[in-house]
């Protein structure tokens, strides 16, 4: 069995300032979404971005990422601990940012964006869709290096079980990691392939949505659920699992509705 490399959570320090590489992570997240999307503006110039707007649009998502990932955290997992300590909200360098959350926050984010500046917003979240997986993957990796969202108990013979000495003794998934390939690059590599032409409107947002919810549902069963308040509901499954499913039921009803359009 492996054992989880202890990694220090700081990456540097200047002076009073540490650098987490949690924060780096998201850095490195905002940097790809960038690099990607001019990559994209170049293959598809049709769809008539510029690299300014794409700067812009970083920025609104950002907040929206940012604001949503926390709040989404609070309020779909912990809202008992973060209610009794309030100021914990603001500590997000030691992690706990709900995708879901993120997810919704950049939803906001889009459309404030879109009635500034005159852009419809399933043409908004068409053009993102390709870009946000990668930055999924670096946000799982800085979940692996904090040690946190480990996974379920695995069969010791597993050649990569690994055993998180802070949890226990026993060998567990590297989950971090599965979601880091599935719902980071494997949904990356769909979703740009799946781009790479014209679609009709909404169709690309649908794949996004099928796509996530399904890999981030699987991948549940191999990662300790959190507890969350839709826990509770049954069924054996955790409060992600029941947040993907109208992900998944939205995204095939868009896409039935997306298919009588023509390709833009």
């Amino acid at each position: 069995m492996l054992t989880y490399p202890k990694i220090d959570p700081i990456a540097f320090s200047v002076g009073p300032l540490s650098v987490h590489w949690y924060g780096l992570m998201y850095l490195v997240a905002f940097v790809l979404f960038i690099g990607l999307g001019r990559l994209h503006i170049k293959r598809r110039p049709e769809l008539g971005w510029t690299a300014q707007q794409l700067d812009d649009l970083l920025f609104y998502g950002v907040i929206g990422v940012v604001v949503g990932g926390r709040l989404g955290e609070v309020l779909f997992y912990q809202p008992g601990y973060y209610f009794s300590h309030p100021l914990e909200i603001l500590a997000t360098w030691k992690g706990g940012m709900s995708f879901h959350g993120g997810f919704l926050g950049v939803l906001m984010a889009m459309w404030l964006y879109g009635r500034k500046h005159g852009k419809g917003f399933w043409q908004l979240t068409d053009f993102i869709a390709p870009l946000v997986p990668t930055g999924l993957a670096a946000g799982r990796v800085g979940n692996f290096i904090n040690g946190e969202l480990w996974g379920r108990v695995a069969d010791p013979s597993l050649p990569w079980a690994m055993v998180f000495p802070h949890v226990d003794t026993l060998p567990r998934h590297p989950s971090q990691l599965y979601q880091a390939a599935g719902e980071g690059l494997l949904l990356f590599a769909l979703l740009w392939w799946y781009a790479r032409a014209p679609r009709p409107l909404r169709a690309t947002s649908a794949v996004f949505l099928m796509g996530y919810g399904v890999l981030r549902f699987v991948m549940e069963f191999f990662r300790t659920p959190d507890p969350g308040i839709f826990s509770t509901l049954g069924a054996g499954l955790s409060t992600a699992q029941w947040l993907c499913v109208p992900m998944v039921v939205i995204g095939i009803m868009m896409m039935a509705h997306a298919k009588r359009k023509p390709a833009n």
